[in-house]
């Protein structure tokens, strides 16, 4: 089988003097060339979030400004899939774990839609807007969606500027679990505002979120202010204090590895716009950290973090201004790719 790096850029609409700024690009590592995907897609599609279905690689699901699209021959063509009401955009995408036919898309706004049918229709969920949800130039975005392994009806979802929302019934209903992230707050090592009116801003900007594959209710946070770690379903927050050991503490993706319960990787960076970034890994269930990519050099904001399911020394990740970065040994060495024709805007990462 050939080895394919997905990534998905998104971002500013591309000019004629400007980097093309979205797209659906795939890379054969094989042969080190790149692909950029149409076969059904639109020409200006935004790709935020791309991922493979666990046991058969060769089908990837791609979120865009135009809904949610579906490929079953390894990107070569797609097909849309309908989410009910007006166009969304979609910005997480999560192929439940214990069940091939549930299928959860997050949006803007609070919007969660679900399908229990392998993708031929799909329901909103009523998800709430949780105490806390920040008023920012842009809307609220439901960027990580997350099933706890050992319990299947416990959901919750990464809102950026918005916290966290849960379900502990299956998705029935749902509830904000902001209030120990705001009590952070009161230290002013916690407080940050840049475009809102409130200090809250930066414990409220959740980029990404990871169950536990050891320990049922445990949950890791990537935002902002960095990472933190939840024992009781999100009820409340310990700083993993990830500054102990990385100069960098913004947290942008937190991953755990497939195949190892203890390995955690997590992607660090300056801000969200920023000319450094760095790739983080845990051996201990996140006790402590340490860099983990060498011998490239990670030139602007680390995105987003891919590990493979089928081969534990394929980890990828993916920085913002186009640059691709990964090793097929476990770590012993690295190589750098750069998506074509200065392509930028990195949001996702997926690998076969």
């Amino acid at each position: 089988m050939q080895r394919y790096v997905y990534v998905g850029a998104a971002g500013a609409p591309a000019t004629g003097s400007g980097p093309q700024m979205q797209g659906a690009y795939r890379l054969n590592v094989d042969d080190g060339r790149w692909q950029r995907l149409s076969g059904g897609l639109p020409n200006d599609v935004e790709v935020r979030s791309i991922v493979t279905q666990p046991g058969a690689p060769n089908v990837v699901y791609a979120g865009s400004q135009n809904g949610l699209y579906r490929s079953k021959d390894s990107g070569d063509t797609w097909q849309a899939l309908p989410l009910p009401g007006k166009e969304r955009v979609v910005w997480s995408i999560l192929l439940h774990p214990n069940d091939p036919n549930t299928i959860l898309v997050g949006t803007e706004g609070t919007t969660i839609y679900r399908s229990t049918d392998a993708g031929a229709s799909f329901k909103e969920l009523d998800v709430p807007l949780p105490h806390g949800a920040c008023k920012m130039n842009f809307p609220i975005r439901v960027l990580r969606l997350v099933v706890d392994p050992h319990a299947p009806d416990e959901m919750y979802a990464a809102l950026e500027v918005a916290g966290l929302v849960r379900s502990l019934d299956g998705g029935k209903t749902w509830e904000g679990c902001n209030e120990d992230l705001l009590e952070h707050c009161k230290q002013p090592r916690y407080k940050s505002k840049i475009g809102s009116d409130t200090d809250t801003e930066g414990m409220m900007d959740s980029h990404a979120l990871v169950a536990s594959p050891r320990h049922r209710g445990t949950l890791f946070l990537a935002n902002r202010m960095g990472l933190f770690k939840s024992r009781d379903k999100a009820s409340t927050w310990q700083d993993v204090e990830v500054g102990r050991f990385s100069p960098l503490t913004y947290a942008r993706d937190v991953q755990v590895s497939p195949h190892d319960q203890t390995t955690m990787y997590a992607a660090l960076s300056v801000s969200a716009v920023s000319n450094a970034g760095s790739l983080y890994r845990s051996e201990d269930a996140g006790e402590t950290w340490k860099r983990f990519d060498h011998g490239v050099s990670i030139d602007s904001t680390l995105m987003t973090i891919a590990s493979s399911r089928s081969n534990k020394q394929r980890i990828y990740c993916a920085a913002r201004k186009g640059q691709v970065l990964g090793t097929e040994d476990g770590g012993q060495s690295w190589k750098s790719y750069q998506l074509p024709d200065g392509a930028q805007g990195i949001y996702s990462l997926a690998l076969n």
